[in-house]
């Protein structure tokens, strides 16, 4: 995923009125980053120094608004639009360097500091959208677009990004409203953070683990058991206890859960781990129902004040989509393409497994990774574990890497010198075919107590050009939990791990192509729905062999990994293609579900329910007392994607009809590659569709992810 942190109003600057800081001298998020390519000194910054930029950043980028409201000059695109672009380069290197670094690091004194400081921000923010001189400047840009013959597309479009973020930020709003919205935008952003840091507190719980023996470990592969036995020695120490060499701790991690409910034969523990990992944030210190019913409650009223009747109508006019029922359409579309062959998978699943747990077994949430992994083994031959010698850690970075050498001509070389937030954390410069440096990557691979679970991509510094056309190359970041390895074992990656470490690639290709001017429609900054298509599209290269000849090699043999493998692999896939939609548009539903209320969620609202309700069109399991998605689904209650988390599956229809182009005119024609490389470089300069059907000569349909999932022949 990509991971979001700021409102497209604070976004980065070229201009810097940094000398003029307090402080200035000690703090190189206020002066700049003083590092290679003006990179940060991460081990120089203490959490005091990230505060102190927020705050001075604020101060500065106010100084800065009021030299534009002040102005006696006629408003136009540069004196108003691009100079507000242009505004807020300390506050945005600060908040970007503490939000990631926060999501990263997991430090208790992180966490403090932007809990401490958010609302500051969430002020800011508001500030600036509310300032009434400023929207009328903007106002007066916009109305008089079209006589200003010296503006060119781009020009014109960050004009109208600017006035729709205004106003669906609150611009047009009048007196009491203005205030309400204050209020609210306030009372949102500090439970947003509430939220997110409840979950990683949640996920860090000694209580939420399973401390097991060899014993019951049974059906677990070698190397996942020595993961296991490493985090119980590891935390035994930190914790100044005696490790007798025969503990092993499981966690509710990635990568600590998925191997064991896939690979354990007890089911006694799968279930006990499953209700573990589905009921946290449900009560006790960490507990988010009440937290979630407040955020969906002010979203509503926030849209209401927007004069929509819910919040997915307010949120989704500035997507694709556009509407609720756009939305509602296509996922609907899926889940009746989908449902018929999901029921057959589960069932034959269930069946398989009756043959050898009795003709009563009833197959429920932990079994289902378990026994659909067993059948898959038997039917195809295949297992997850077969792959992994293929996939050696640094032999992968090179053939994820190589796939943007191959379609783009781009080059990487790890630079040494850039100082680092961690040391697990790699910097590789990224150079464009002719040589020329396009930015700086940063990839943090391997899980530590504390970081954020999953995988995303973050930005420390987006790419912009001056006046001149000046390039400031971009900072990018992408963030995984694979496992650390274990004394002189080499790190062997799952095909899931690999597909993961390509969709946040894609993500990052999308920040370091960036060639737009403006930072508000630089890289990532596209419409919820159209984003992950450059991610996704990444993923569709991993059952090719073309591709997987050029890096996925036995770490032992040597040898290439065979064309019998991939196929059972693109078999056991599809097997489990309607499960894993049906499980997707769960998600969707239950997003759609709590931003489409009308009125507001009660205090003594029953969460269980709500979730059953808005899950049943597309239930797989039962309901299971005592579990629930909602408590921590981070991504429609703190991570940007409220009434957008369809834009997964929206995506992949896009991604999947993208990938066909390339099947039908070579995995790396050049032609196509430099066609999709356009989309890439574009931003949000131009409208996604409009990019799209350049690129592909139609608008998009559901076909090739129908026939990519096997669902449609």
């Amino acid at each position: 995923m990509r991971k979001l942190f700021l409102s497209s109003l604070v976004a980065l600057s070229v201009m810097s009125f940094a000398s003029e800081a307090s402080g200035a001298k000690n703090n190189p998020l206020i002066t700049g980053g003083t590092g290679v390519y003006g990179t940060l000194p991460f081990t120089l910054l203490t959490p005091q120094d990230y505060e102190e930029g927020v705050i001075e950043g604020i101060k500065l980028r106010n100084q800065e608004i009021a030299s534009i409201v002040n102005q006696r000059s006629v408003p136009t695109f540069e004196n108003t639009i691009a100079a507000l672009d242009r505004s807020g380069e300390v506050l945005t290197r600060s908040i970007l360097a503490l939000s990631n670094l926060e999501s990263a690091s997991g430090d208790t004194a992180m966490m403090n500091v932007l809990a401490k400081i958010t609302p500051a921000i969430s002020e800011h923010e508001t500030d600036v959208v509310l300032n009434e001189g400023l929207w009328q400047r903007i106002k007066q840009v916009y109305d008089n677009k079209e006589k200003d013959t010296s503006l060119n597309p781009e020009q014109k479009r960050l004009i109208e990004d600017t006035y729709e973020s205004f106003l669906l930020s609150g611009a047009g709003l009048e007196g009491e409203a203005r205030e309400k919205y204050r209020k609210l935008n306030a009372e949102l952003s500090d439970l947003n953070v509430r939220f997110s840091q409840n979950v990683s507190n949640a996920m860090k719980d000694p209580n939420a683990v399973l401390w097991l023996t060899e014993t019951d470990l049974v059906g677990i592969p070698d190397a996942i058991k020595a993961s296991y036995r490493e985090a119980a020695k590891e935390t035994l120490e930190a914790e100044g206890k005696a490790d007798d060499g025969k503990a092993y701790l499981v966690t509710i991690f990635a990568p600590s859960y998925m191997p064991f409910m896939k690979y354990s034969q007890r089911r006694d523990l799968r279930e006990k781990l499953y209700r573990l990992y589905s009921s946290r944030n449900i009560g006790g210190e960490y507990d988010n129902v009440q937290v979630l019913k407040d955020i969906a409650n002010i979203r509503l009223e926030i849209a209401n004040l927007m004069g929509k009747k819910n919040f997915a109508e307010y949120k989704l006019q500035n997507t694709m989509a556009q509407t609720p029922e756009a939305v509602n359409d296509f996922l609907e579309n899926l889940r009746i393409n989908y449902t018929e062959p999901m029921k057959k998978e589960v069932k034959e699943i269930e069946d398989y497994a009756k043959a050898t747990e009795g003709s009563d077994f009833s197959l429920m949430p932990w079994d289902y990774s378990y026994w659909s992994d067993k059948l898959k083994s038997d039917r195809y031959a295949f297992n997850d574990e077969d792959m992994k010698p293929y996939f050696e850690l640094e032999n992968t970075i090179g053939g994820v890497f190589g796939l943007a050498t191959k379609l783009y001509g781009y080059t990487f070389k790890e630079n040494k010198d850039i100082n680092l937030y961690h040391p697990d954390v790699k910097a590789y410069e990224v150079y464009e075919k002719d040589g020329k440096l396009l930015g700086i990557l940063y990839a943090d691979f391997f899980y530590r107590p504390g970081k954020s679970p999953g995988a995303w991509m973050t930005e420390f510094r987006a790419e912009t050009k001056d006046d001149e056309g000046n390039k400031t190359i971009p900072l990018i970041s992408i963030v995984c939990n694979f496992s650390k390895p274990v004394g002189n074992e080499p790190v062997l990656l799952t095909p899931y791990e690999v597909e993961t470490f390509l969709h946040e690639f894609g993500h990052a290709l999308h920040g370091l192509s960036s060639e737009a001017t403006y930072a508000s429609l630089s890289g990532t900054n596209v419409k919820h729905d159209f984003v992950e298509l450059f991610s996704q599209f990444n993923e569709n290269y991993l059952t090719e062999k073309e591709y997987l000849d050029g890096f996925a090699k036995h770490y032992k043999s040597g040898k290439k990994i065979p064309q019998e493998l991939i196929d059972k692999f693109i078999k056991s896939s599809q097997f489990g293609a309607a499960y894993a939609c049906m499980r997707q548009l769960g998600f969707g539903y239950l997003d759609m579900a709590y931003h489409s209320i009308t009125e507001p969620l009660r205090a003594s609202a029953d969460i269980s329910e709500f979730e059953k309700k808005a899950q049943d069109p597309v239930r797989i399991f039962e309901v299971v007392d005592g579990c629930l998605t909602s408590p921590s689904f981070g991504h429609i209650f703190s991570g940007g994607y409220a009434a957008g988390y369809y834009g997964y599956k929206w995506s992949e229809a896009l991604d999947a009809d993208a990938f066909a182009a390339f099947k039908e005119n070579g995995l790396f024609d050049k032609k196509t590659a430099a066609k999709f490389r356009k989309m890439l470089q574009s931003g949000n300069t131009v409208d996604p569709m409009t990019l799209y059907k350049e690129f592909r000569g139609k608008e998009p349909t559901v076909d090739a992810l129908m026939k990519r999932d096997g669902i449609k022949k």
